[in-house]
């Protein structure tokens, strides 16, 4: 009687026991799966950042081009730093395009 009444009087502690040593056990299965999430980047990443470089090139690309227009504008005016402005404008979205991706 005594046998089972330690018995059932230990059984949480021995619970709580093993509960701490399967966390010590798996911790370091975890904290490898984690770095590993974290040095590789997903195809849904990977797209996502694309996108973002694209979308950031043609920002790029239609600023310099506005500012182009507005200097060729000024050019046919008769301003003629803006005609060199148009030129180096012109040649900074060459630049652009050209540069790979």
């Amino acid at each position: 009687m005594r046998v089972l009444i330690l018995a059932v009087v230990a059984a949480p502690l021995l619970a709580g026991c093993i509960s701490a040593v399967k966390t010590v056990v798996t911790a370091p299965v975890k904290a490898v799966g984690q770095v590993a999430d974290w040095s590789t980047t997903s195809q849904d990443e990977s797209d996502r950042n694309r996108g973002r470089e694209m979308r950031k090139r043609e920002e790029e690309l239609g600023k310099l081009s506005r500012q182009r227009d507005k200097a060729a504008e000024k050019c046919r005016d008769g301003n003629e730093d803006q005609c060199q402005r148009a030129e180096v404008l012109d040649h900074e979205i060459e630049a652009l395009m050209a540069a790979p991706r």
